[in-house]
């Protein structure tokens, strides 16, 4: 996948195990044990954004990885400022870029993460019976779908119709339900029960 994006001259930050070997002008070293040779100063607390608490501040440091190909090259290393838990990425870009850009774009990530839970909540995206690749693709691009119809209903919500002091706006979760209550009726005679018993 790296070699793919470098190829099309994309930058990445990549998420990669403590195990990944990297190579830096002192030799090669696996990325756990690079970390402890990071002195003190090199650690700076920054945001990667905004989360449901505020920002979310991680420690950072940044260590250029040895390479004669065109680009940058760097290994990316969080740690978490109360757990002391670390993270580590790859990152590649066509021109060197400042830290502060490679933590907002690792900061993607749990955008990313948020959604794929809201997909799951909301549109079912988690409860497909994977048996075969056409039938997983075809679930996963019905629940997308439904995902994004629940976040247009909510986005026009919020900018068609200002809701009074006193009433909340509604969310997709509220909209899901309605759809649900007032879309998608049930069938609850006794046929129809007893047929699933058969």
């Amino acid at each position: 996948m790296r070699s793919a994006l470098k190829e099309r001259g994309l930058g990445y930050v990549l998420a990669v195990a403590c195990s990944a070997e990297v190579t830096t002008g002192a030799g090669t070293f696996r990325a756990d044990a690079l970390v402890k040779k990071v002195p003190k100063r090199s650690w700076q607390k920054l945001s990667a954004g905004r989360g449901a608490k505020g920002q979310r501040f991680n420690d950072w440091a940044v260590i250029d990885l040895a390479d004669p190909r065109p680009g940058s090259r760097q290994l990316l290393i969080r740690r978490n400022r109360t757990t002391g838990e670390l993270a580590y990425y790859r990152c590649y870009s066509p021109e060197p870029v400042p830290l502060t850009t490679l933590v907002k774009v690792a900061g993607c990530r749990w955008r990313v993460e948020e959604t794929f839970q809201s997909e799951k909540g909301l549109a079912g995206l988690d409860e497909h019976q994977v048996r075969r690749y056409p039938s997983w693709r075809r679930w996963v691009t019905l629940a997308m779908l439904a995902h994004a119809f629940l976040a247009v209903v909510r986005a026009e919500e919020y900018a068609c119709r200002p809701t009074p002091d006193s009433m909340v706006p509604l969310s997709c979760n509220g909209i899901q339900h309605l759809f649900i209550t007032l879309v998608v009726q049930p069938l609850h005679d006794a046929a129809h029960r007893l047929a699933w018993s058969d």
